[in-house]
């Protein structure tokens, strides 16, 4: 396997700016850190902070990996697909998510990537964890996280995962029907618990509405239920979506929320956390979202009610900081009576990495990052290019099914070959949690983590 060595010193240099303050490090999946530093500072881009020298420094990271393959001589495997993952870009979004929506306490969406470099930084910025299964709790449970920064945050759960976060002191949890409200008496009737109510998500990339959530219908109902078993509700939570794109649908739930707490009242439950989920995006939407669903907080949940907030943000936090490098195994050309195209195969797919193609409605754009003995990362001839003298690629996966395409057609302005490289960017959220291991192919690749942030670097002792 490639090894964590330096290679700089044999290749010339990028084509970068020097600054001063970050730090770049290796990690696989078997070995410890490696330490070696670049540098960095401040720009803005796309309305929100960015910092350039993450470019450099992923830049760095994605050149040394790929220069110091051999496709010749090389051992199976070390030509595998592989991360470079900023942890800059995480500690960047926290702050943002600061200035932006000061009073509710972000509880990190463990599913959407649980990368454990990215929560153990999420743990130190003091972030809750907002989990779904058994095994994200015992993963951040590992970490040293207190319970009472862990909500299990699945209305539908099972019997010995209830009996389990009785036992390591996880009490939040929620709630939509009343054969579950029946079930946490009988198994954990000391359970703090959220009443998730229906949302119009129908704006979400990913709606949750067909599968959870109580309507405005049900809910009084079910706290006559919970009264009478003797639980014990102590607030109320939404989900509006995945990937949500209508920042009214923030608003209306909301005003929906606030319904349920005066509700609530009249059987005697004090609430005192509102939990607004999901569905912020890492674009410049969420100043957009978030002032919408800060007026809406200050409108129904004054900062003097004493009203705790909470939110579940998952791909807000990831999305941007993960970057994919796949290398081109095959080549199939395609004779047109114009121009030849191209099948071009990758070792990653849609049963891989790319599975957020599937089940996240995402579309990754390839971008060229060595071809012909060049690394172009971050520059022009990287990007796809449909002009004059332009070939036609398609891009499919390593497995033997036909619906394993990540590309049906991109254009770029050179003959691309087998040994070649592309990188995709933002590919931090859903992908590497859904990747299968189908037709034999690993899904646990390699990740090359590096810190354009000095904050986020302190913090983790680099």
């Amino acid at each position: 396997m490639v090894m964590p060595t330096v290679v700089s010193d044999r290749f010339a240099p990028l084509d970068y700016t020097e600054y001063t303050n970050t730090q770049v490090f290796w990690k696989t999946c078997n070995n410890g850190p490696f330490d070696y530093h670049r540098h960095g500072h401040h720009d803005h881009h796309d309305g929100r902070r960015v910092n350039p020298s993450a470019k450099q420094l992923i830049g760095t990271a994605l050149r040394e990996r790929v220069e110091n393959i051999d496709h010749e001589f090389c051992e199976a495997g070390d030509e595998d697909t592989f991360f470079v993952a900023d942890l800059g870009e995480v500690y960047r979004q926290h702050m943002r998510w600061k200035r932006n929506l000061p009073r509710v306490q972000p509880f990190y969406a463990v599913k959407c990537n649980s990368d454990p470099k990215l929560l153990e930084l999420l743990s130190i910025l003091g972030t809750g964890f907002d989990c779904a299964s058994k095994n994200e709790i015992e993963q951040v449970l590992k970490m040293g996280v207190d319970p009472s920064r862990i909500i299990y945050a699945q209305p539908c759960k099972t019997n010995s995962y209830v009996r389990y976060v009785a036992n390591q002191g996880v009490r939040q949890m929620t709630f939509d029907n009343a054969d579950e409200l029946r079930k946490i008496a009988r198994l954990f009737p000391d359970a703090e618990l959220y009443l998730r109510i229906l949302t119009d998500d129908s704006s979400s990339l990913c709606r949750l509405s067909l599968k959870f959530g109580a309507s405005l219908g049900e809910t009084d109902s079910l706290l006559a239920l919970a009264r009478e078993l003797g639980l014990n509700v102590v607030g109320v939570s939404f989900h509006v979506g995945s990937g949500a794109s209508d920042p009214e649908a923030f608003l209306k739930a909301v005003q929906d929320a606030h319904v349920v707490f005066q509700q609530a009242s009249t059987y005697g439950f004090s609430l005192k956390t509102l939990d607004v989920g999901g569905g912020f995006c890492s674009d410049n939407t969420f100043e957009q979202m978030a002032s919408v669903l800060r007026a809406a907080l200050d409108e129904y949940f004054p900062a003097h009610t004493g009203i705790n907030l909470i939110a579940e943000p998952g791909r807000y936090y990831a999305s941007n900081a993960f970057t994919l490098a796949c290398n081109v195994i095959a080549r199939r050309t395609i004779p047109d009576m114009s121009a030849d195209s191209y099948m071009m195969y990758v070792n990653d797919g849609l049963y891989g990495n790319f599975s957020s193609i599937m089940f996240d409605h995402q579309h990754p754009v390839a971008k060229v990052l060595r071809t012909a003995g060049r690394t172009l990362y971050d520059t022009p001839a990287a990007e796809a290019y449909d002009g004059a003298g332009s070939i036609e690629y398609s891009i499919w996966g390593p497995t033997c099914d036909g619906i394993d395409r990540i590309t049906e057609s991109i254009h770029f302005p050179m003959v691309l070959d087998v040994g070649d490289w592309f990188y995709f960017e933002d590919m931090g959220a859903y992908t590497m949690c859904s990747a299968t291991t189908f037709n034999g192919f690993s899904n646990n690749h390699d990740v090359i983590y590096v810190c354009s942030e000095p904050g986020a670097k302190a913090l983790l002792g680099l």
